[in-house]
């Protein structure tokens, strides 16, 4: 069938974190109301959209890889549009066209919800626009890509500039959304059948607007909805409160799930990283966790490799890793990010180091994550079934309070809360079966 051009479908890629995806499921309703159509595959697309991330340069890479492809579509389609938005198109802008001329539109990260005006050719609209200050941040309405669950973003940008992070660059300064239209999406999202919302933020727990500050924001969630399930993440150990633990330990609507970047367990390299934290401050800031919250689930992010870290300070923190016993972690090594202060070092730790470093450590965290999950055997635990396996029809999958994998037989569906008793597991995964409600 020939076409008018008209652009009427679009498809989403999505590239990085939760924040991404959140933003990716905002924007697909945002095309919807307007009166696009979403289709499953990029062939079908009269609008490619790629949702991107910076955090990394091998996440550029990939999108760099993923548009060379578009290519052989836009011979095939060419009236197709591509759009590249988010981090990524913030931190190239006009560099990012020049390097891929098959891309029609950049918007930048408080401009992605602009793109159906800029589809339509809305007059004063330009193609690529990465300006910050988005007019009103509480006209950006949650979406979700499941019936039950669903992201909730409270704030965006960072205040941080941690040296080696780009996303106060790509992301702008923290703008948060007001805890009466929070309270208010939440109850919405409630009504339509969702049980599980997690809170998202770039430092989600830094969160504050006018006189309300995150552990008044979720006792608020607990009082004034009917959520059955709430999380959030990402925290910065810094804003870690004996009011947040204290509320966290007064409901048991709140999972019990903190995910606590360390990166590193030198307190010379957290204050090359502007981290405003010691080593011995974090574990103090765990002891405290593990007080108020006597079951936990505890994950992190960590780096090897940043400049100058030394061969003791790399030691020092797998010393830290098995101090605290994280239940699983994000691992990397360093990369340098342009326009960060870290990338006007000399990146000094050879890369062949970088990688024998990471390797021990994953090598490490792999068995404290087994050692961890075999705690759960013979416990009973409430998960939200989430799916069909991804590698066993015959199983479901779930997942527990403490945000853990769970496999086990058919006997729910989608959406469920169902208690589940823990028979084995592995370093990434439980497995059990459903319990009879009495």
């Amino acid at each position: 069938m020939q076409s008018d051009g008209r652009i009427r479908t679009f498809h989403i890629l999505t590239f990085g974190c939760q924040m991404n995806l959140a933003d990716s499921s905002t924007l697909a309703a945002t095309l919807t109301s307007r009166g696009f159509s979403r289709v499953v595959t990029e062939e079908e697309a009269d609008l490619l959209i790629f949702n991107t991330c910076s955090v990394r340069e091998k996440a550029e890479e990939r999108v760099f890889g993923r548009l060379g492809d578009v290519v052989r579509l836009k011979k095939a389609r060419p009236h197709m549009k591509v759009a590249v938005v988010g981090c990524m198109a913030q931190r190239l802008g006009e560099k990012l066209v020049e390097k891929a001329p098959q891309v029609d539109f950049v918007l930048g990260t408080d401009r992605v919800f602009e793109l159906p005006d800029v589809v339509a050719e809305g007059k004063g609209v330009s193609p690529i626009n990465t300006a910050f200050g988005h007019e009103n941040i509480d006209t950006i309405e949650p979406s979700r890509e499941t019936p039950f669950s669903a992201f909730v973003t409270i704030s965006r940008g960072c205040d941080n500039y941690c040296t080696y992070c780009i996303v106060p660059f790509v992301r702008g300064r923290e703008v948060a959304h007001s805890a009466d239209v929070i309270v208010e999406s939440v109850r919405k999202l409630v009504a339509d059948g969702v049980v599980e919302i997690t809170l998202l933020g770039q430092n989600v727990n830094s969160y504050h607007h006018g006189e309300i500050a995150f552990p008044e924001l979720m006792q608020r969630l607990v009082e004034e909805t009917d959520l059955a399930r709430l999380r959030f993440m990402t925290s910065h150990p810094k804003d870690i409160s004996k009011h947040l633990l204290e509320v966290m330990a007064g409901s048991d609507r709140i999972m019990p799930h903190i995910h606590l970047p360390l990166q590193s367990g030198s307190s010379r390299v957290l204050e090359a990283m502007g981290r405003k934290y010691t080593a011995e401050h974090y574990l103090g800031i765990v002891g405290s966790i593990r007080e108020k919250l006597p079951y936990v689930s505890l994950t992190t992010d960590l780096m090897v490799g940043f400049p100058t870290e030394t061969e003791e300070e790399y030691e020092q923190t797998l010393q830290v890793v098995k101090t605290v016993q994280f239940d699983s972690a994000f691992m990397f090594r360093y990369s340098v990010r342009p326009g960060t202060a870290a990338a006007k070092q000399v990146d000094d730790v050879p890369e062949n180091i970088k990688i024998e470093r990471l390797q021990k450590l994953i090598e490490l965290q792999q068995a404290i994550s087994y050692d961890r999950n075999q705690r759960e055997v013979g416990r009973v635990v409430r998960c939200l079934v989430e799916g069909v396996s991804r590698r066993d029809a015959a199983m479901m999958r779930g997942r527990t309070e403490g945000n853990k994998i769970v496999l086990f037989k058919t006997g729910a569906k989608e959406g469920d809360i169902v208690s589940v008793s823990i028979s084995s597991a592995d370093a990434y995964t439980l497995h059990g079966h459903i319990m009879e409600e009495n």
